[in-house]
């Protein structure tokens, strides 16, 4: 994966850069969404004391540093080097390189078979961190993450055929039922019920896959409360909002955009957001 040609973060990243105990020092605003634990000695412990397998990847406190520093590549926007070095610890650095793949591929990537092979390592490197933890949520949440942008680029109708609906959901509910707090598996249920009932209609989509507007706003409701400052969950509330009303929201629609292009990006995935927002209210 490392070995492909990538793209740099096409933005200034001084700001993103949190060396040192800068990191630990911002890390629950930088992961209010997803509610990762911070990966300091005493986590990887407990997490080898849970789940031997991942003993694997190393001893405790050289898995911790090098986890601390792929984070920070993610973070600054290095992608690449985030995937590098959370590869070379194996299950244990899966979160950490399917995150920085998910977004690299998603804002970063425009050919359409480049994405889909991205978004398939990514889904896989959750996967096997599934098995070997159980219990860890952002397996599950970026597993399902990967799966539903790789559904929106093939088409949502074609996904469901595949069967992908269902892996979507129950990744995301399992997510949820780990950590109840975390608002991106939140944002991306739903989006799962909006792009379902959109591409299916409301009445099949609730028969068959239990999808509803209803349940989308109430989960997009909640990511917002669970994290405030997040961009993509007004974005993603927008285009729901877009999707299922039409114009009767689109001044609701609108005045989400414009929240999330006035917000002030912590790290690269935010300032990816915010332009992302800006672009869409040019249009």
């Amino acid at each position: 994966m490392t070995k492909m040609r990538w793209k740099s973060f096409p933005h200034a990243a001084k700001a993103y850069d949190y060396a040192g105990g800068a990191l630990e020092k911002n890390w629950e605003r930088l992961h209010a969404g997803d509610r990762e634990p911070f990966p300091s000695p005493a986590t990887v412990k407990t997490r080898f004391a849970a789940h031997p397998k991942l003993k694997a990847a190393g001893d405790a406190e050289t898995v911790a540093e090098t986890l601390q520093d792929a984070w920070r590549a993610y973070h600054r926007g290095d992608f690449a080097a985030a995937v590098e070095l959370a590869g070379k610890l194996g299950p244990i650095g899966a979160n950490a390189a399917a995150k920085a793949i998910n977004i690299y591929a998603t804002y970063l990537v425009d050919d359409l078979a480049e994405k889909t092979r991205l978004f398939q390592d990514a889904a896989e490197r959750a996967e096997g961190l599934q098995k070997l933890a159980p219990d860890n949520a952002n397996a599950f949440y970026l597993h399902a993450q990967a799966l539903g942008r790789y559904s929106q680029g093939v088409s949502v109708a074609k996904a469901l055929a595949e069967g992908l609906g269902g892996k979507i959901r129950h990744s995301l509910e399992t997510a949820l039922k780990i950590e109840p707090r975390h608002a991106d598996a939140h944002i991306a249920l739903g989006a799962y019920h909006a792009e379902i009932v959109d591409k299916i209609g409301g009445m099949i989509a609730s028969l068959t896959y239990g999808a509803s507007k209803e349940a989308a706003i109430k989960h997009f409701e909640q990511a917002i409360k669970l994290n405030p400052g997040s961009a993509i969950a007004r974005m993603e509330y927008a285009n729901a909002l877009a999707m299922l009303f039409g114009a009767a929201k689109l001044k609701q629609a609108t005045a989400l955009y414009e929240e999330a292009a006035t917000s002030k990006p912590m790290d690269a995935m935010e300032r990816l957001d915010v332009e992302a927002a800006k672009a869409e209210l040019e249009e």
